[in-house]
């Protein structure tokens, strides 16, 4: 879909994230000018360019490099600055609210940015807080993708702009069913190797499901890779199911939809999250999800779209995994309900389209 007005869009995002890349070439897609500020360099289709500033994480660089992001600002003239993650980028971005600029600042958080890191003990969480707080008042639209992630932002005093539920969405034509249900009981989980997702929670749990029904043959796929591999794979070796699990580390799309196709079940159990992408695209691909009991999680799966558990709870995990194992049918009639649900409600194009005419609106 072409956008009716095109504008210039100036991100301040992870370039090596996979979401900045997904966001950037859906609004370059509807004809939007697209250029991207990072710190961690990576190749964004649809951006015009992408510029580095000071490689790296430590947080003494995001202030470092303001007068730069904001002669930037000043040198490109877009006509919205697009901060993503408000405790990073973000602050980039709000920084950029000067006199008389001719650019509107919108902000897009990310979940662990409002819900995690601000409530953190101590100087970090104190110094996370008065970055959100400061950063929030200065925008003129706000984007998050859930409910709660939202309530949080209103919660801060000064903040203005306008509100906007955006999923960053599932690519239901990439992320389909299976033309042929697999013929194992393989389960899958897309989320990173660390702690905040409780992959060591996953292995229990599945370790004990494989246990009691041996006769599945049950493998379990862990996609997404991150800095605990080496302590996960030790578990695993542990628990007697190494030559089960399939450490598949970050790939592309493609090798995910394979997977996630190739299985049966989606776990996603983080202690804290906004809305999954990984739950929405095992949920296009017409599987059941046993997902952590969050705000985020009960808006998309429940009873009808698989099983809820507490993040840490592998009992609840083994017993949801044991249900879905032992109940073919329902576990088809839940897939069938998940994808139509997604195509209705969670696709990508239907959410970026929304954002594309929200900045043209918000921009009139």
């Amino acid at each position: 879909m072409k956008a009716e007005a095109p504008q210039r869009l100036l991100f301040f995002a992870d370039a090596s994230s996979v979401h900045t890349r997904r966001w950037v070439g859906e609004m370059a897609a509807r004809g939007h000018r697209c250029t991207v500020v990072t710190r961690l360099a990576g190749d964004v289709a649809g951006a015009d360019e992408v510029i580095v500033l000071r490689p790296g994480h430590g947080k003494l660089g995001w202030f470092l490099e303001l007068p730069r992001v904001r002669a930037l600002a000043r040198k490109l003239r877009p006509d919205w600055v697009h901060g993503h993650y408000i405790t990073s980028y973000g602050l980039w971005a709000a920084a950029c609210r000067l006199p008389g600029a001719p650019w509107r600042i919108a902000l897009t958080a990310w979940g662990s940015d409002i819900l995690v890191t601000p409530r953190e003990p101590g100087l970090s969480g104190a110094l996370m807080r008065r970055i959100v707080g400061w950063s929030l008042p200065r925008a003129d639209l706000i984007t998050a993708d859930s409910q709660d992630v939202l309530d949080e932002i209103a919660s801060y005093p000064g903040v203005r702009a306008p509100r906007h539920l955006i999923l960053w969405g599932a690519d239901t034509d990439r992320f389909m069913p299976a033309a042929q249900p697999p013929a194992g009981f393989d389960v899958v989980s897309l989320r990173s190797w660390e702690p905040n997702y409780n992959i060591d929670v996953i292995l229990q749990a599945f370790a004990t499901f494989a246990a009691a029904r041996p006769q599945a043959g049950a493998r379990l796929h862990l996609l997404g890779g991150g800095p605990l591999e080496a302590r996960l794979r030790q578990q695993a070796a542990d628990l007697g199911i190494a030559a089960q699990v399939l450490f598949h580390g970050r790939v592309g799309d493609a090798a995910m939809v394979e997977a996630i196709q190739g299985s049966r079940v989606s776990v996603s159990i983080p202690t804290s999250d906004a809305t999954s992408v990984s739950v929405l695209e095992s949920m296009a691909c017409g599987l059941p999800v046993i997902a952590s009991d969050l705000p985020a999680n009960r808006a998309w799966v429940g009873e009808a779209g698989g099983a809820l558990v507490a993040p840490r709870d592998a009992a609840g995990v083994t017993a949801a995994l044991t249900a879905l194992h032992d109940d073919p049918p329902r576990a088809a009639h839940i897939g069938a309900h998940n994808r139509e649900r997604v195509e209705r409600e969670g696709s990508r194009r239907c959410q970026m389209d929304r954002m594309s005419a929200l900045l043209a609106k918000e921009a009139a």
